[in-house]
């Protein structure tokens, strides 16, 4: 009866924690326009939203399965609830990470103009729309692989207590080299396409994504040691 409960618990843990890599890279590259003093505070609610917006999902779940039923077809493509959400994830990590990404690379900085910087507010809804995206992938892949709604639940707010205690390190890392924030940002836009992929039913596989993005990061690390060792 444990074993049961068990081995479909820890399955979804890790799958939730992996799926949550996205929340919290998304998560760190908008921290890092706040000052260091909020940038805490941002994180874990950030995470928390995920949590409750998932928890909230779950208690509906059987609308949750209707987000897979077809909507209309548009070009010989058929839309979902879920196919346009996923559509509109995507398109929306595309412009974020692209924009980031000129903005540390081409971007050149004037002087005379005044940035302006984003509000904590308008930073956490830009984090709620992502939680929402990525919650309703993540709740259709739990109610695959899991039947019991108990260890749904168990299974959520666990994998979100190791993202928040897991997620300081990794933005920190992430925010001091600026090297691994744009290859962060690419691992977004590849995330977006994938999104955009699967609302158009070509499903790219994750592993292919995370394999390809964990050479590159290793290749980064190599380069870094590499550089300090020298100098």
């Amino acid at each position: 009866m444990l074993q049961e409960i068990l081995i479909p618990l820890l399955s979804l843990v890790f799958l939730e924690v992996v799926l949550g890599i996205d929340n919290i890279i998304f998560i760190s590259i908008l921290t890092d326009k706040l000052p260091v003093e909020k940038r805490d505070k941002l994180r874990v609610i950030g995470l928390a939203l995920a949590a409750v917006i998932r928890i909230g999902l779950l208690t509906v779940v059987s609308w949750i399965l209707k987000l897979d039923n077809e909507l209309f077809a548009l070009f010989g493509v058929s839309f979902s609830g879920k196919g346009l959400i996923l559509l509109v994830g995507g398109v929306f990590l595309l412009y974020k990470a692209s924009k980031e990404i000129f903005h540390h690379t081409e971007h050149e900085k004037d002087p005379t103009k005044e940035i302006k910087k984003p509000t904590f507010m308008n930073l956490l809804i830009e984090i709620l729309i992502l939680d929402i995206v990525f919650s309703v992938d993540s709740i259709i892949t739990a109610v695959g692989m899991v039947d019991n709604l108990y260890v749904m639940y168990a299974a959520i707010i666990t994998s979100v207590l190791i993202m928040i205690f897991a997620s300081k390190p990794i933005v920190n890392f992430i925010n001091k080299h600026v090297s691994f924030k744009i290859l962060a940002l690419c691992f977004l836009m590849m995330i977006g396409v994938s999104l955009i992929a699967e609302s158009l039913h070509f499903a790219i596989p994750k592993g292919y994504i995370y394999f390809s993005m964990l050479f590159a990061f290793l290749v980064d690390l190599i380069q870094i040691k590499t550089i300090k060792t020298d100098h």
